[in-house]
């Protein structure tokens, strides 16, 4: 089953839960938690406003069903979206496991977000208004190059880039998440967990502009490379290996393995892995032997509603209607 909300919809759900807010620490006003319906999800969204233009945002829930929640076109600011755990798509990211989304300020595109069903969602949001990042710049006012095209107009769509949660960043949101302290200790101490993690998605994004240049011009080693990637993909079906297992095997860094595949497969690291798996899915309902439930979770893939849109996606039909077995 999937709940979808219009974008009327997600509003006046917002306010609702807005209304209903609670302060889970008793010495800070700033810090609401919202309770989600149990219609919708078990768990909660809790935000506390750490500065005037610093925001940090820690979503804990289990979904009851699959969600698309459609949104407007809004003006966005500098927002960092962490997944410990789970998965989510929107109209210009896909993020999964252990994967962070980097937003630059500027235009947010009209979309829907997505998230599978029965997962279980850990994420951690840091936001900071333009003023707060430029607040760290030199003398001279302006932002390094690599980091300019991260503030954008509020009529210009704004920069979207996905990365994988290194450990260090690993450390320092489960901080976030087990904070032991309320009132004003608690405030410093999410502060300056808050800006550590962003230096290092920012120390990334520096590296992800440099290595853009090396793109450019695919040299033989760095070729062989990439195909040596995909054997690896292929040969760990079952058990896939993560994006920095998978750059450290072939001796790349995690930017360069994606990039890098994209342009000799035209397609990403897990959108090859998916892609190969529902052609499995295909010959295998296609022998007419094996029910879609067997075949699902032969091909490694855990939720049948998510099964049944990418194979339909893919193949433009439902995966029941290639075999005589129900879904």
């Amino acid at each position: 089953m999937t709940i979808s909300m219009s974008e009327q919809a997600s509003a006046d759900l917002d306010e609702e839960l807005l209304a209903q807010s609670q302060c889970p620490d008793p010495q800070d006003e700033l810090d609401l938690s919202l309770h989600y319906p149990p219609w919708l999800a078990n768990g909660f969204y809790r935000n506390i406003e750490l500065r005037e233009g610093l925001e940090l945002t820690l979503l804990d829930c289990r979904l009851c069903d699959r969600w698309e929640f459609a949104y407007a076109e809004q003006e966005s600011w500098l927002s960092c979206h962490f997944h410990l755990s789970g998965e989510h798509q929107d109209a210009c990211t896909e993020v999964g496991n252990l994967e962070y989304a980097l937003y630059g300020s500027g235009l947010a595109p009209k979309g829907t977000t997505i998230c599978p069903d029965r997962y279980h969602i850990l994420e951690v949001y840091i936001s900071m208004q333009s003023e707060v990042l430029m607040s760290f710049v030199g003398r001279n006012g302006e932002l390094p190059p690599e980091f300019k095209h991260l503030i954008c107009k509020p009529d210009q769509q704004y920069y979207t880039r996905v990365g994988t949660i290194s450990p260090a960043m690993q450390r320092v949101l489960w901080q976030i998440v087990r904070c032991p302290y309320l009132g004003l200790a608690k405030r410093m101490y999410l502060e300056g967990k808050a800006l550590e993690v962003a230096a290092l998605v920012l120390e990334q994004e520096c590296e992800v502009q440099r290595g853009r240049r090396a793109l450019h011009n695919l040299e033989p080693d760095y070729v062989d490379r990439i195909c040596r990637a995909r054997e690896i993909v292929l040969q760990n079906l079952d058990r896939p290996l993560s994006l920095v297992e998978l750059a450290r095997q072939v001796e790349l860094n995690d930017f360069l393995l994606k990039g890098g595949f994209r342009r000799v497969f035209g397609k990403t690291v897990f959108g090859y892995l998916r892609d190969y798996r529902l052609e499995q899915a295909r010959q295998l309902l296609l022998s007419g032997k094996t029910s879609v439930a067997e075949v699902m979770r032969a091909v490694g893939f855990a939720d049948r509603g998510y099964f049944a849109e990418a194979f339909r996606k893919r193949f433009g039909v439902n995966p029941k209607d290639y075999t005589k077995e129900p879904m």
